[in-house]
């Protein structure tokens, strides 16, 4: 039975760089992956950081210190997100050039513009909030 390739099934054959430098493909798909580890920490140490100051905002007794207190926590948060979504892009676009697939390609593509489009509307929100935390 004769297997026919889709479009998302193709790969380059003979490339220089898998033929050649298997080696760097290698050693970049550490990094790679490291830079994906450093973008989760950076997101955990986000959420921590967030959860810390919330519950020191919520235990606080006035409602005005509070609610700026919360919004304050909210700004540093999106910072964190937005740095992790920065660098998790970054290991994308590495990935894929490793990868040489038309899948992949497709895949960072997509991914490039949900988290573009969550980057923007979050980044939006933070303005916002940081304009409310100024009045």
């Amino acid at each position: 039975m004769e297997q026919t390739a889709s479009f998302f099934d193709y790969v380059r054959d003979g490339s220089v760089l898998h033929d050649q430098l298997g080696w760097f493909v290698h050693a970049m798909e550490y990094l790679v992956v490291a830079i994906d580890i450093v973008s989760c920490v950076i997101l955990l140490i986000g959420v921590g950081r967030f959860i810390s100051g919330f519950l020191r905002a919520e235990l606080s007794g006035d409602a005005k210190a509070r609610v700026r207190g919360v919004n304050s926590e909210r700004v540093e948060l999106g910072r964190y997100i937005l740095a992790g979504l920065e660098l998790f892009i970054v290991s994308d676009i590495l990935h894929t050039a490793l990868s040489l697939a038309m899948a992949d390609l497709v895949f960072l593509g997509l991914l490039v513009i949900i988290r573009s489009l969550i980057s923007y509307f979050l980044d939006r929100e933070l303005e916002q909030v940081k304009k409310e935390l100024a009045e």
